[in-house]
Formats: structure tokens, sequence, C-alpha cells
């Protein structure tokens, strides 16, 4: 199974992934969680990706794309994948479905998580306050799902009309939402 799992940050993302990971025997490469080691441990990659982060801003793609590239191109990960963070934008999607096909592992499906802007924020304020991150401040998180509504959010046209997209309730019992992926995924 290769999978995206897609929607705004607060969605519930990260969570899905993990429960997906767990009953596909797969694993769930979240761009954030890279990108996160990677600044705690000040590498090359996590330098430049800083000064991004800390705006509020994207990593820009090429940095991205060869991540991704990297990833799935691991031992662990020829068997599927769960992709959560990427693709953000019509660029990172012609860059993964050219890394798909040198692969040669086509896409399975995407996962399209929605929730209320409101509930997306509290969501975020409540996780930011849990976790103590600094890229969680109000104003960032505002920006972020601006930019998701801009720039990824019409990504899920592109993945309706090639037939792949699964949209799904983001609200909700965790355990509810992961039986609704689970049973339209395996229609």
């Amino acid at each position: 199974m290769r999978l995206l799992i897609m929607g705004p940050q607060g969605v519930g993302k990260g969570t899905q992934a993990a429960r997906l990971a767990e009953y596909f025997h797969i694993p769930a490469i979240s761009t954030g969680d890279i990108f996160r080691y990677n600044l705690k441990n000040q590498t090359e990659l996590g330098k430049q990706a800083q000064a991004f982060i800390d705006k509020g801003e994207l990593v820009p793609d090429e940095l991205t794309n060869s991540i991704v590239k990297d990833r799935l191109a691991m031992d662990d990960a020829k068997g599927g994948w769960i992709l959560d963070g990427y693709p953000r934008n019509a660029s990172q999607v012609e860059a993964l479905d050219k890394m798909l096909e040198e692969l040669d592992t086509p896409l399975d499906a995407v996962v399209a998580l929605d929730a209320d802007h409101d509930v997306l924020m509290k969501r975020m304020m409540k996780r930011a306050e849990i976790e103590g991150r600094a890229d969680d401040t109000p104003e960032v998180i505002a920006k972020r799902l601006d930019v998701y509504t801009k720039e990824t959010a019409p990504l899920l046209d592109t993945y309706e009309t090639r037939g792949v997209l699964v949209e799904i309730n983001g609200v909700g019992d965790i355990d509810e939402i992961h039986k609704n992926i689970v049973a339209e995924l395996e229609k």
C-alpha cells in the first residue's frame, strides 16, 4: 500500500498515519518529523531548513524533494509507505510522480482529512502548549493554514481526477476516523 495522507495542520494526519502504518505494516514517513530530527541534531539540512521554519515558511521544494526521494528508496519502504506532509504544492506533485515512476511504485490512494478552521486552531494551540513547539504560535499556525488552503488543498482536485482520492472527516473519535479510512481503502 502506497498512500498519501493530506490535510491542514492539526487535522490528525500524524495520528492516523501512525495507525495506518501499524495496520498495513508499512512505514509512516512524515516530512515534518524528518525536518525536526535534522533541526534537533543541527545537521546541514537542519541548518538550511531552520531559517524558513522560524518564519513559518515551508522548506524549499528541491530540499524537500531530495529528502523524500532518498526516504522512499530505503529498504523498509519497498513494500509500501504512507507519506505525511508531502506533496504540498503542484511542483512537488510533479516531483513525486517522477519519483514513483523511477521507483516503479504506483500511488494507491490519497487520504484527505478535513476539519473546520476553528477546530484546527484550537487543536494546534493545545499541541503548542503540550509539546512546547516554537513553530506553533497563533500567527504561524494561521499562516500555515492559509498556505495549505492556497497551495495544497487544490492538489486534492488532481488526485480526485486520477481516481485515488478518499475524503474523510477529521473530526470525531480517533478510532472511528481510523475505521472510516480503512473501510474506504479496502473498497
